[in-house]
């Protein structure tokens, strides 16, 4: 698709509405605050395609699952976050006329997502019959610090006719979910109930009984001046809503402001939620539009001190990485372990909006450096409060012990109804923990093992540990039947990064082991007692390790993805016909699953996440061998390349893999961004300019980076909180800045030298 957003360092901006791209525009300029996100639908009434989209975090809906052939062991259902009561309808009617801009001219049309202030606001001309022209100016935002509010304010002016507006304000809760398995609707109205200023619709799911009421109050004035209108009351199934007339003569605008709160069963009792959101609201319209956005300004400003990238002489890389971390901060709060990441965030409904691997492969180390500690140490709570569900998992596929983390989950439940997903992708129980091992590397916070990490390392081991098959012929372990990161081969024996991450996993439970044994003798007879874990089982984790088998290749040395790979065409990517990309929407699976055509990185995902065990000369040979056979049809792909090419060297395939996972949506690379954005791909993103132009590594708890401009940029910098810290580090044309913006000393290694940064200094250093 040829790009349409015009280039801007801090603002992704669409100049002239195009109708074909309106739900690609819908997921890109989406909302949220952590609690409740929007997708940049139109306030007004609109007849043309569009995925209408409103999502309250953690409540979900549990679909039964639709498959063709039901095996035993699939889960009974597919989770989903549901689209919920539309908050920012405002039907908009003049001289008897709806304004629909897909059946009227629209001139001067401009829509920008301000990541800046973290607002959204369009403007336009609408040409409707007899000739007559309105100007609209509107702009929202979800509030990220009354994270139950939302705001919009939407002005109308009649440029050449004297009008009479009808305004409707409404909230509708009678939506649906397109991915609806079988076109169902998740919703029922529990009551409406009109105040003397406001309206409010309870509905609730009509499966597990989540409860959401949502209320809205509005005002309108003219030229400024606040209007005395008594409004009609409009009531109907799942709706609530106002009708007020308002005349307005050439040039005199008219703007609406309507303030809403959503709030959830999840946060308040029952009986308590039409007075929560009451509450909520009046405190928001008393403080008034302006003030609002005065706090929305400041908060967001907050959220930039800690996480802004900043790169001279390049705006399209600048503008991308902007957009991922205002993706990544207005999905994920933190403050709520309940809550997990959704590789779609508040942007669509694709994947269900649950939680995958993502969030511990890819996600961790964003938050690991760019807010407190307690944030990632959350998402971590999050799995550990789901390990009793993740052994029951392991039982329900036949397992004796151990515990298995879903591939998609909602509650900790396995809700994926795909074979080679829910039973295959065992890959995912070492995302989990490596993600410990990430956390307490990062952050030296050793006392979470004792507290939690031993727990859920010891239940994966135990899984690995029944999940291998010995090869007594041989004298080896093996692990069958499985589909690697690289979903495009399935069902294949000996996966070279499943075996390995499952190794890895109890050589890392091993060392926890050693270490609480050492340093917290008491904690540790505990958890071996709560565990009853024996020596007869850390040793047969100990003969696992010892006698993995790993795939390989001698001639060409190198880790092969699995035992009959080479047998396959190893045709590169670059001598396919065009016309053949994207394979998964051009080509049968059968097709693909026989070809040697990689969806993800995947011998390249062991290789990063295990890096220190690997020299360059083996990374370099892995990497040229694969990176040739990979398509990057998965959005986690990119990154992981553009980490490695950098470690490698290879500054045009760094920054060519860059900018590919940058602008995945902006650009719509993969043609599928109209489901909604790659949020989870997004924090990948960041680490290839952190992890990978940066060389971000953290060693027996001091903090390396290695650090090179790609070329394309003048400059470039990036902050992380370490231990306490907060670095800002500027990599120029001939020097390295580490400047510390916090009173806590750092000691890092540059280049392989030591230095340390006291606090409010900085070094520099030549390069």
């Amino acid at each position: 698709m040829k790009p349409y957003l015009k280039l801007d360092p801090w603002n992704i901006v669409e100049e002239d509405f195009q109708p074909h791209l309106h739900e690609i525009s819908e997921s890109i300029f989406s909302i949220g605050n952590g609690y409740m996100g929007q997708r940049a639908n139109f306030e007004e009434s609109y007849s043309g395609p569009s995925l209408q989209g409103s999502y309250m975090a953690g409540v979900y809906y549990p679909d039964k699952t639709r498959v063709g052939w039901w095996k035993n062991g699939y889960p009974e259902y597919f989770a989903k976050v549901l689209n919920s009561t539309n908050w920012i309808g405002i039907d908009i009617d003049i001289d008897g006329q709806p304004l629909d801009l897909a059946n009227c001219k629209v001139k001067d049309f401009t829509r920008v997502l301000n990541m800046k202030e973290g607002t959204l606001s369009r403007s336009f001309t609408a040409e409707l019959e007899g000739g007559k022209e309105i100007r609209v100016e509107a702009i929202r935002f979800v509030s990220m610090t009354r994270h139950e509010i939302g705001v919009i304010r939407y002005a109308v002016t009649p440029l050449n006719f004297e009008a009479t507006f009808t305004v409707t304000p409404y909230l509708d809760g009678d939506v649906q979910n397109r991915d609806a398995n079988y076109d169902e609707k998740f919703w029922t109205e529990v009551s409406k109930e009109f105040g003397e200023h406001d309206a409010a619709l309870t509905v609730k799911t009509k499966k597990l009984d989540f409860h959401l009421t949502s209320v809205m109050t509005f005002e309108i004035s003219k030229n400024g001046e606040l209007l005395d209108i008594k409004p009609e009351l409009l009531a109907k199934e799942k709706y609530v809503g106002f009708r007020a007339q308002v005349e307005a003569s050439a040039n005199e605008q008219i703007a609406i402001y309507k303030y809403a709160a959503n709030v959830t069963s999840r946060d308040h009792g029952l009986g308590q939620l039409v007075d929560a959101g009451r509450t909520a609201l009046q405190s928001a319209a008393e403080a008034g539009f302006q003030a609002l956005h005065r706090e929305q300004v400041q908060a967001w400003a907050d959220k930039w001190q800690d996480s802004d990238i900043v790169i001279e002489g390049d705006v399209a890389a600048q503008q991308a990485i902007r957009f991922n971390i205002f993706q990544l901060n207005q999905t994920y709060s933190g403050e709520d372990d309940r809550l997990n990441i959704g590789p779609k965030g508040f942007t669509g409904e694709k994947y269900g909006g649950s939680t995958y691997w993502d969030t511990e492969a890819y996600c961790l180390p964003f938050y690991l450096s760019t807010a407190d500690s307690s944030i990632a140490r959350n998402l971590l709570i999050y799995r550990y409060k789901h390990l009793e569900k993740a052994k029951e998992n392991a039982r329900k596929l036949g397992f004796a012990k151990g515990a298995l983390y879903p591939m998609v989950t909602m509650n900790g439940e396995e809700c994926h109804n795909e074979w080679e997903i829910t039973f295959e992708e065992i890959h995912r129980n070492g995302a989990i923990a490596y993600a410990i091992y990430n956390y307490v590397n990062y952050t030296g916070d050793f006392a979470y093992l004792g507290q939690y990490g031993l727990e859920v390392l010891a239940e994966i081991s135990r899984f690995w540990e029944e999940r291998v098959n010995y090869v007594a012929a041989k004298g080896q372990y093996m692990i069958l039947g499985v589909t690697g990161p690289n979903e495009y081969e399935n069902n294949v024996n000996n996966n070279w990064y499943t075996n390995r991450i499952a190794c890895w996993t109890m050589e890392y439970t091993l060392e926890v082991l050693d270490y609480l044994r050492e340093n917290e003798p008491s904690r540790y007879r505990e958890l071996i007692e709560k565990l009853q874990l024996s020596e007869a089982e850390t040793a047969k984790w100990q003969d696992i390790i010892d006698k993995m088998y790993y795939p390989y290749d001698p001639e060409r040395q190198i880790f092969l993805q699995q035992d009959g790979f080479l047998d396959k065409d190893l045709t590169p990517v670059k001598e396919l016909d065009p016309k053949h990309l994207p394979l998964n929407q051009n080509w049968s699976w059968d097709r693909i699953l026989r070809s040697a055509y990689i969806k993800q990185a995947d011998v390249l995902q062991g290789l990063f996440f295990l890096g220190e065990r690997y020299d360059l000369e083996t990374k370099k040979r892995n990497f040229d061998f694969y990176e040739p056979l990979t398509v990057h049809e998965s959005s986690l792909s990119p990154c992981v390349h553009s980490i490695i090419a950098c470690e490698l060297g290879y500054k045009e395939k760094a920054y060519e893999m860059y900018l590919r996972t940058s602008r995945l949506d902006l650009d719509n690379y993969n043609n599928d961004t109209e489901d909604g954005c790659h949020t989870t791909s997004m924090a990948g993103t960041w680490m290839s300019v952190v992890y990978g132009f940066g060389g971000l590594k953290v060693k027996d708890g001091v903090l390396h980076l290695n650090p090179f401009n790609p070329g394309h940029w003048k400059s470039f910098s990036f902050k992380v909180m370490f231990r306490g810290s907060r670095l800002k580090v500027t990599v120029g044309e001939q020097e390295v800045v580490i400047a510390n913006e916090s009173e806590v000393p750092a000691d890092v290694q540059i280049y392989s030298k030591e230095y340390t940064v006291g606090g409010m200094s900085h070094v520099k250093v030549e390069h």
